[in-house]
């Protein structure tokens, strides 16, 4: 009988100690996210971890009067220093040690399934926890939430495309790491540099031969300027031609007039918003001196996030950066 009060006291040391570190280990805003996604686990747990406080003290209070307990039952039934010894190694080994190293693997599941114990010990401790949790709430307020910067959040992304456990696959953590990072970059990083650029007179006559140029030129948009400069007039979109009776007809018929500018040091995130705001899909691309160095066009954009080349149907060539670098 002894050594039964003695295991079950041990056991609650165990309980004690193994609960403290796991569900105070536990983020509260980890779990209200958790919870928010309908985790039946968090939306035990939650509603302990959120009183932070309350439960760190009523954990501790149960802990240290259950080990005070276990130490002077011991000194009764054994010598002093040997009761003082062996408290001191059982409550080390099996009441701190290996219940935190265990119970904080499984915190979440552990703390559901004794979620209703914890609730009894706020009842049976409150006389006591009660006022201290109180004072600390008042003394250190709410626990902030866990805020990543963007580098952090990488390496979240790439952590857990690593894991087993994880459900983001290869794609995924591409897309999310080139939303994450994209903003960083400037228009002159993924533009169409201006060597590969086929700039059309407005006074150009849609000829045969001439469409046939276009067709081997192999892009889809073409900046057209105006007679006698070389301000850009508007822009001609290739499928504008499609399906329309082009005999007697000049480029200037089908200019689209609307242009919109951007310098080549402009954030893509900014041009992006831009891109939304105006509802067009190219835009020309400037230096200082406001002279025309490419273009960037909303897929040049979208190919950053999402980590591949998109090509429409209209266009031949896949990556213009490499076809200026290879006529330089």
């Amino acid at each position: 009988m002894v050594y039964v009060i003695a295991l079950l006291l041990l056991a609650c040391s165990a309980l004690f100690s193994g609960l403290t570190l796991g569900l105070m280990s536990l983020d509260v805003h980890d779990l209200k996210r958790k919870a928010a996604l309908k985790d039946a686990r968090a939306r035990i747990v939650l509603p302990l971890r959120v009183r932070g406080n309350l439960l760190l003290t009523t954990l501790l209070l149960g802990n240290v009067a259950v080990n005070a307990i276990l130490a002077i039952f011991l000194g009764s039934i054994a010598s002093g220093v040997l009761a003082s010894v062996l408290a001191t190694g059982l409550i080390f080994l099996f009441g701190e040690i290996l219940p935190q190293a265990i119970i904080s693997r499984y915190a979440m599941a552990f703390g559901a399934r004794t979620a209703w114990i914890v609730r009894i010990l706020f009842v049976l401790f409150y006389p006591v926890a009660g006022p201290i949790a109180w004072g600390l709430d008042k003394i250190l307020g709410e626990e902030l939430p866990s805020v990543y910067s963007r580098h952090e959040l990488l390496k979240v992304i790439e952590e857990h495309e690593d894991s087993h456990q994880s459900d983001i696959d290869a794609d995924e953590e591409r897309i999310i790491k080139g939303a994450l990072t994209y903003s960083n970059k400037m228009v002159g990083d993924v533009m169409t540099p201006r060597a590969v650029v086929m700039l059309l007179e407005e006074n150009q006559p849609l000829t045969p031969a001439f469409l046939k140029q276009l067709r081997e030129a192999g892009h889809s948009r073409y900046p057209v300027y105006s007679e006698g400069s070389k301000d850009i007039l508007g822009i001609l979109y290739v499928k504008d031609l499609l399906g329309r009776k082009l005999t007697g007809k000049t480029v200037k018929a089908f200019v689209d007039k609307t242009v919109y500018g951007v310098h080549a040091s402009s954030k893509l995130d900014d041009v992006l918003n831009a891109f939304i705001k105006t509802r067009h899909h190219l835009f020309i691309v400037l230096n200082n001196e406001d002279a025309l160095v490419g273009l960037i066009s909303v897929e040049d954009i979208i190919e950053e996030i999402v980590g591949v080349e998109i090509v429409d149907e209209f266009d031949r060539h896949i990556d213009m950066r490499e076809l200026a670098k290879r006529r330089k």
